[in-house]
Order: structure tokens, then sequence, then C-alpha cells
């Protein structure tokens, strides 16, 4: 059984078990996050998609820590001009484990 959720702007495909790093969330390290915005749910005799989410359906998960991805450089330049800008990104995550989906 899976299920296809969307949380920070972005679409995972998650079974129970998996461990995902999503767009980091309020939750406390430790704490449970439900996902309610499922879009479509993998049963035994088929798959039901959500018209835009299926009703009544819900993905648990623990969080498991929070941090930071990898540094992205940005490097602004104009030729001729002497301008140049540079500035480091560092985005938030949260490792989240699947425990849960109610379908």
């Amino acid at each position: 059984m899976y299920a296809i959720i969307e949380t920070g702007g972005k679409q995972y495909k998650v079974q129970e078990g998996d461990v995902l790093y999503i767009e980091k969330v309020g939750a406390a390290e430790g704490d449970t996050v439900t996902f309610d915005r499922v879009i479509a749910v993998s049963k035994g005799d088929g798959l039901v998609a959500g018209t835009p989410v299926v009703e009544g359906a819900s993905v648990s998960a623990k969080v498991e820590k929070h941090g930071k991805g990898q540094k992205i450089v940005v490097f602004k330049y104009k030729a001729k001009k002497n301008y140049h800008k540079k500035q480091g990104h560092r985005q938030p995550y949260s490792k989240v484990v699947i425990e849960k989906i109610q379908a």
C-alpha cells in the first residue's frame, strides 16, 4: 500500500517505513505530524485518486530531526559594470519517518 501526499509545495510517493527529507515542518523532534493532503491511495484492489484530495485519508509520520541542506552559492554578476554579489543559502529540512497510511 502506498500513498501520494503533498507537503511544502511538493508531492511524494510514500509507504510505511519510508524516510523522507521534506520542507521544514513546525513540529518538534519526536512529535507526530499528520498529512491531510493525500492526492492518491493505492489499496489492494486498485488506485483511489482524489479530486483534488482523497476524503478521509491521512498519513501520519514521526519527525526524527531538523537540519539544513547543502550550501548553494548564488553569484550575481554584470559584465563591464563592476557589479558582483555573492550570497549563500542553506534550505532547512525535516527528516520524517512514515508510520501509518489511513485510507
